[in-house]
């Protein structure tokens, strides 16, 4: 049985419209999307566009959607009680974040296995925002996280992290444009997992991760040595 899962995303977020564009392209059809218009949305799309300036820009979401039976609602706050009653509506396996603000307790709650994220840097070693800056500052290694959400910020059970390498010509503008989202080595799928709890990724795996694809369709890529990783985080 496909798995059912919701999108929820800030309006036109470029790292959003990315992670759909390639869940879409391997197969992975929400079975709702809801962008949140406000003005949150508008300083982060805009922040996001400003650091991938002068790089590809992603389509837009009606240009994903146009062709499929996706229902795409717009919500004041991903947190509201009418995002709550949508997600709920959809039943969903999973919920996955493609760009939005913290999302409260009431809302993670809603799907039967986990709300699922994908994060622009290292996990748990750089947490928050503006990750490819805090590695650059930090001479640490490029890459993502896709994680499960718990109600802290970036601190979930991770589900599988990539290494995004860095060319003498890249810019901030284009590691920024790339580690969103990193493409998936297929032959390294089973690589990189958690160090946390080792039950509950079990149990987790075992429903919404039976193949590697679904990382893939997160857009995570490329093999991670943790030699070269610090041991705490900033």
């Amino acid at each position: 049985m496909p798995l059912q899962f919701a999108f929820l995303v800030l309006e036109e977020h470029p790292w959003g419209r990315q992670m759909l564009r390639i869940l879409l392209d391997n197969g992975f059809v929400p079975g709702i999307v809801i962008q949140e218009v406000s003005r949150v949305g508008d300083e982060e799309r805009d922040k996001f566009l400003k650091r991938i300036e002068g790089q590809p820009v992603p389509p837009r979401l009606n240009q994903l959607v146009t062709g499929r039976n996706i229902p795409v609602y717009c919500v004041g706050n991903h947190n509201d009680a009418t995002c709550a009653e949508l997600v709920n509506a959809v039943q969903p396996d999973v919920v996955v974040l493609g760009g939005t603000r913290i999302i409260k307790p009431h809302v993670l709650e809603i799907p039967k296995r986990a709300t699922v994220n994908c994060h622009p840097g290292l996990l748990p070693w750089l947490r928050g925002s503006a990750s490819v800056g805090w590695a650059l500052y930090k001479d640490l290694p490029q890459g993502a996280t896709a994680h499960f959400i718990d109600p802290g910020i970036d601190t979930g059970d991770i589900i599988i992290r990539r290494q995004l390498p860095v060319h003498r010509a890249d810019t901030y503008e284009s590691l920024c444009s790339r580690v969103g989202p990193i493409r998936f080595e297929r032959d390294s799928a089973g690589e990189c997992r958690s160090r946390g709890s080792a039950n509950v990724m079990q149990r987790r795996e075992q429903t919404l991760f039976q193949a590697p694809k679904f990382c893939q369709g997160l857009g995570l890529g490329c093999r991670l040595d943790f030699q070269q990783l610090p041991r705490e985080a900033h």
